[in-house]
């Protein structure tokens, strides 16, 4: 469950790093403590040990020996387990050892300054003194002075009590406020999802009839949802826009298909109508069958137009040889030649090069074509229609550019919608269906370029195409 849920992950990140925390805490307040008690016990035995030397005598005959005062012994450090130690001179040897000194327990003189050891099943912690003075002071020709050596030991069982009380008390603390910070986080955790929440609902209401996600000013505002809301917002715009064009298409087409099928309908009907000569059966069959051509074509062209657009979104798969835009372009220009001419149209071609491009080379060609038709219908007659191959390292640009009427700033936007027709002039006379443009720049984006169309009323429009160079 945890790890579909991302409030559960946040949570059990809080839980986890708090618990982490609280042992923490613990470990380092029963370390801190333990050094701390283990620091003034040492001071303490330190303490007690110069107590016991300074118990120790010389004796009176002023030879150097010393002896043992027992009668100011200092008490223990921890009243309910005696203490032990030992005193060595440096010339007379052991000179005393407390009453409860263990047998077995074999301590020199020489070793370290600190160290622990168990004796009669108690944990004790030692420490060495050596080179202390003794106190007491004699003189005399005969006099020797000497220096003591003392070892002081201690239980430390009531350190380690101490250190466990101080562990379970801080362990209680961190867990309690290890409750406390929970409580916080699971308020705070669904307190700060609550606005994901509440875009999961509205995104919910997305319909048809509902392009738009009706957020509050402080969700937008949130620094994480922003990306989000934003993507979500854009996304939604273009699903709209996409969809409005689904619904545009499907009803242009209806009504391209309708024209022509009406027609025919008609045709067909009037020559039922009446009986006949077989030249009017004729010309009414001839009729009939430039109506089927054109309709043949439109669905031509939005078949074409459907395989681009698969192409582009990677549904179809084709294996491209690598071809010289150059030659598709001269090609597409002696298509056009005949309308040129009849147009009395110039059309200049110019290149800087061979421009090598990996694509099926009719496809290429239509888009040149319809490029060129247009802006060969739109030019006024006698002007000319200039072709411009231009390549450089990463792009292969085609401009198009003509003389004509231009289009209007109002109608520039649109004019790769299919069945758009800014012009009120392309009608059936004229032959367009308004997806020349719309084919042009499916098929230019499928190999991964750009279109851009700029014009300027009563001077011209022009037309670029840039296609990704191939390395060659």
């Amino acid at each position: 469950m945890l790890r579909n849920s991302i409030q559960g992950r946040l949570i059990a990140t809080v839980v986890i790093s708090q618990v982490l925390l609280a042992a923490g805490l613990t470990f380092a307040g029963a370390y801190y403590t333990e050094r701390r008690l283990f620091s003034n016990l040492d001071a303490a035995m330190q303490s007690r040990a110069m107590s016991v030397a300074a118990l120790v005598r010389y004796s009176e005959d002023a030879s150097g020996d010393v002896y043992f005062d027992n009668s100011l012994m200092p008490p223990s450090i921890d009243p309910a387990r005696p203490d032990l130690f030992v005193v060595w001179a440096d010339r007379t040897g052991l000179v005393a050892r407390s009453a409860n000194w263990p047998q077995e327990l074999n301590i020199g003189p020489e070793g370290d300054t600190h160290w622990k050891f168990k004796s009669t099943h108690l944990h004790y912690r030692g420490l060495r003194i050596a080179q202390v003075p003794i106190l007491d002071r004699e003189s005399g020709p005969t006099f020797r002075p000497q220096t003591l050596t003392i070892v002081y030991a201690s239980p430390t069982a009531h350190v380690r009590e101490e250190v466990r009380k101080a562990g379970i008390f801080i362990a209680l603390a961190s867990l309690f406020l290890l409750g406390i910070t929970v409580l916080l986080a699971l308020w705070g955790i669904r307190r700060g999802l609550f606005p994901l929440q509440h875009l999961a609902s509205q995104a919910a209401l997305v319909s048809t009839t509902n392009w738009e996600l009706h957020l509050p000013q402080s969700s937008r505002e949130i620094t994480e949802l922003r990306p989000l809301t934003e993507s979500m917002t854009t996304m939604l715009a273009r699903l709209q826009r996409s969809f409005e064009q689904q619904r545009e298409f499907m009803g242009n087409a209806a009504h391209e298909l309708k024209t022509p099928v009406a027609v025919l309908k008609s045709t067909l009907q009037s020559l039922l109508h009446r009986p006949r000569s077989s030249d009017e059966y004729r010309a009414g069959i001839d009729e009939s069958l430039e109506d089927l051509e054109r309709l043949e074509k439109l669905l031509q062209w939005m078949m074409r137009l459907a395989r681009a657009e698969q192409w582009g979104h990677g549904a179809l798969r084709r294996d491209l040889q690598v071809i010289d835009v150059r030659t598709t372009c001269e090609e597409a220009v002696e298509r056009i030649r005949q309308l040129a001419e009849a147009r009395q149209t110039k059309l200049n071609l110019s290149t800087n090069g061979p421009a090598p491009f990996r694509a099926d080379p009719e496809d290429l060609q239509l888009v040149w074509t319809n490029l060129l038709e247009n802006a060969v219908r739109y030019s006024p007659e006698g002007r000319s229609v200039e072709i411009a191959v231009n390549n450089n390292d990463d792009w292969v640009q085609v401009v198009f550019q003509d003389h004509g009427v231009g289009i209007p700033a109002t109608d520039l936007p649109h004019v790769f919608e299919r069945f758009y027709r800014g012009d009120p002039s392309r009608n059936r006379a004229t032959g367009g269906f308004g997806l020349g443009l719309a084919i042009a720049k499916a098929l230019v984006e499928a190999y991964g370029g750009k279109i851009i169309a700029e014009s300027q009323q009563g001077e011209g429009t022009r037309m670029t195409v840039s296609l990704p160079a191939t390395k060659t």
